[in-house]
């Protein structure tokens, strides 16, 4: 059964839509069209996203666009950094569209925005959500390099269905830039995603979550697809809530240290939480 989401145009949501506008600013709760809105924008908590609202790939789970990206805004870190400020956020998570088109896919930009983060709000921890770099660990090494308390990147399906929902994505790479975050910086927390019901099978799941593991991954969200448009890869299952607290245990019994796993679960939800839990 398809999940029920709440209403998100409420007050606070569109106090924060105005702000975001004001300082030219994208969040991926926007974009992606995210179930959570609501419940994130009332709690004054957003997930910034960076480099424009435009991607290079185009993933056919995703909702944001697919097109010819802008130029990089020299100010959006800081107006990241403001906007932290104002709300007044102790915990902030900033992710981007893909930017193959940049030498180093927006590693620099990313590590511009987490140091103009911690300058303005020096007691704010951060999570960067990152792409695949296109498998370019100096990419990752300067983002490792600006100090954020999470390294999240998303394998987000089973290998088999990468080709079909997962535009020039690769499994095996996204594996890599997962272990290769331990290796830059064992302070770093290292994180995943996944989305089920796509078309993959339970034991497969399970599988990518064995991968994960293998290489150091230490936080793991699981959460429902849900389709954006008619346009989009379509829902091959709901699965139910008794399932997600199956692959919560799992988790657990494989060493994770924090499995967050249910319906409306995304990788960036709760995220602050989540942290203050490996304390």
């Amino acid at each position: 059964m398809k999940p029920k989401v709440k209403s998100f145009l409420t007050e606070d949501v569109t106090r924060m839509k105005a702000m975001l506008r004001m300082l030219n600013l994208h969040t991926v709760c926007e974009e992606a069209s995210c179930p959570n809105i609501g419940d994130c924008f009332s709690r004054k908590t957003a997930t910034f996203m960076i480099m424009g609202d435009r991607c290079t790939r185009r993933c056919t789970y995703c909702n944001v666009s697919h097109d010819r990206p802008l130029p990089l805004d020299p100010s959006e870190p800081y107006s990241v950094a403001k906007a932290s400020k104002i709300l007044g956020l102790k915990y902030v998570v900033i992710t981007s569209v893909n930017r193959d088109d940049l030498p180093d896919g927006g590693a620099s930009h990313f590590a511009k925005t987490v140091k103009a983060v911690k300058q303005q709000n020096p007691d704010c921890l951060i999570e960067v959500l990152i792409p695949d770099f296109l498998g370019d660990i100096k990419a990752l090494e300067i983002v490792a390099g600006s100090k954020p308390e999470v390294i999240n990147h998303n394998i987000e399906t089973v290998p088999k269905l990468f080709p079909v929902v997962r535009h020039r994505g690769d499994y095996k790479r996204s594996l890599k830039i997962i272990k290769w975050i331990k290796e830059l910086d064992s302070r770093i927390i290292s994180k995943s995603g996944i989305m089920v019901g796509l078309g993959e099978k339970k034991e497969e799941v399970i599988k990518v979550m064995e991968d994960l593991r293998s290489v150091g991954c230490e936080i793991l969200t699981v959460g429902q697809y849900l389709q954006p448009s008619k346009k989009h890869h379509p829902v091959i299952k709901y699965y139910r809530e008794e399932e997600f607290r199956e692959f919560e245990e799992i988790g657990y019994k494989m060493g994770f240290k924090y499995v967050f796993s249910g319906t409306l679960v995304r990788s960036s939800f709760h995220a602050g939480e989540v942290y203050n839990h490996l304390k």
